[in-house]
């Protein structure tokens, strides 16, 4: 054979390579559930891409032997026809090298490649009959390559997918969140997705303290007027105290009753007549599980019950789906108050129920590199408290009310804020947290006449007061 058929058939050779390698890349980027819809469309190539597509393990093997085939023997031609053209057969052997590295980066590996990932159905529905004829020719011989692969390369395959592990799943959205394939909601949303898994129910569930009860000897009508005023459709029952929840009462039923009595004649019910079963779900107990009982069962509320059996709070399947797309409002609903709002003075206003810990990050610019972060870390350690309420609480030593005030050593003064809730009780919903300054004095005693600082503002003297 001539230098020039040479040539030509390498030339050739590595063109098909690079029609593999864009087959192979459009295959690797194509929706089953969009070349079903394609299928229906009735578009030409349709059926064949669907059939490729529905054994897609064995087709892009079959093209990466096919790719690698025609790279090797473009190599040996090129290598036959260069070889002889010098003195020295090694020049010929070297340009070779070069040359087959240049086009199969450019030609085969990098612009086919684009190609197919930017064009995936276009590329794939043209290629599918081709594509699907070689596979059914070339079965026998993919089949066999595939097993001498999994032979030797033991674990899960191609058929598990292409990510071996959720954080890889997790990384490709985030990649294509950055590449704007997916926007910044949708990528939260799908972490969220994978985190609901992770997350108990008592980081979601309404606590305690929050929830709207009802005694099981109240009147219908009352517990009506407590659903309407609250925005509940739903109250737990409690029986002999908080911790025996003994049913749920729906407003449809609250409802229904009221009417029966005043409208159809019936007889007043009692609260126990209406009340439905209640749901009861340790505290412990996975999101996304909960989730999946709340569809079979058809209910949506859970009393969740701490390790000790006592009642923790209430889940409806609304918390959880608020873990997947955030928060959820209605017409009832009031204003979400932000957990942290920084006063223009330097305070934070925070919510009751912030961990203490986030006080440490919140003063950290204001005390770093000074004795005072080492003594707030220290105060707050040593609180013994959970939530920035809690510490309120303790330092007052009773339950605290709004406008109390108390101070965390020299360092942070604590003020309740709140009123009434749904029932009228009073209750303590955020906490504003001032820094105190520093006493300072001049190293001198009073006996020596030393003089006190003026600079000293109102918080100071305070403070001193409260300390003498």
């Amino acid at each position: 054979m001539s230098t020039t058929w040479l040539i030509v058939s390498t030339v050739l050779l590595v063109l098909v390579a690079g029609i593999f390698a864009a087959a192979d890349s459009a295959l690797m980027s194509i929706s089953r559930a969009r070349v079903d819809a394609v299928v229906r469309a009735g578009r030409a190539g349709g059926r064949a891409l669907a059939a490729v597509v529905a054994d897609r393990p064995r087709h892009v093997n079959l093209l990466m032997l096919l790719r690698v085939t025609c790279e090797t023997v473009a190599v040996i031609l090129l290598a036959v026809a260069l070889a002889p053209a010098f003195s020295a057969p090694w020049i010929g052997l070297t340009l070779t090298g070069v040359i087959m590295v240049l086009a199969s980066y450019v030609l085969i590996g990098v612009g086919p490649r684009t190609l197919g990932r930017q064009h995936p159905y276009r590329i794939g529905l043209a290629l599918a009959g081709p594509v699907r004829a070689l596979g059914t020719v070339l079965s026998p011989l993919s089949k066999l390559l595939i097993l001498l692969g999994n032979a030797i390369t033991p674990g899960p395959g191609f058929r598990d997918g292409p990510f071996s592990t959720e954080v890889e799943l997790r990384e490709l959205v985030d990649m294509a969140s950055n590449r704007g394939v997916v926007d910044e909601g949708e990528r939260k949303m799908i972490h969220s997705v994978f985190e609901l898994g992770e997350t108990p129910v008592r980081e979601i569930m309404v606590p305690r303290p929050d929830v709207i009860w009802a005694e099981r000897d109240t009147p219908v009508d009352k517990v009506l007027r407590l659903a309407l005023k609250s925005g509940y459709s739903r109250i737990p029952v409690l029986g002999e105290g908080i911790d025996d929840v003994i049913g749920i009462a729906y407003l449809k039923d609250l409802v229904r009753a009221r009417d029966d009595t005043q409208f159809r004649g019936a007889p007043p019910k009692s609260l126990l007549e209406i009340i439905r079963p209640a749901a009861f779900v340790p505290d412990s107990k996975r999101s996304d599980e909960l989730m999946r009982e709340m569809q079979r069962s058809r209910n949506h509320m859970a009393v969740v019950v701490d390790e000790y059996g006592g009642t923790a709070g209430v889940v409806t399947i609304e918390d959880i789906l608020e873990e997947i797309v955030g928060e959820i409002t209605d017409e009832y609903d009031t204003e979400e108050v932000p957990e942290v709002v920084e006063a223009p003075d330097g305070a934070f206003r925070v919510a009751a129920r912030l961990p203490v810990e986030d006080l440490q990050e919140l003063f950290a610019g204001r005390f770093r590199d000074t004795p005072r972060e080492d003594d707030l870390r220290e105060a707050l350690e040593s609180a013994d408290v959970d939530t920035v309420g809690g510490l309120l609480a303790q330092r007052l030593g009773k339950v605290p009310l709004p406008g109390a005030t108390a101070d965390l050593d020299d360092l942070l003064r604590l003020q309740g804020e709140g009123g009434k809730d749904a029932r009228g009780r009073i209750r303590i919903t955020s906490v504003l947290v001032s820094p105190l300054q520093p006493a300072e004095t001049d190293g001198t005693d009073d006996a020596a006449g030393a003089a006190p600082d003026p600079s000293a503002d109102d918080a100071t003297e305070h403070a001193r007061a409260e300390r003498s």
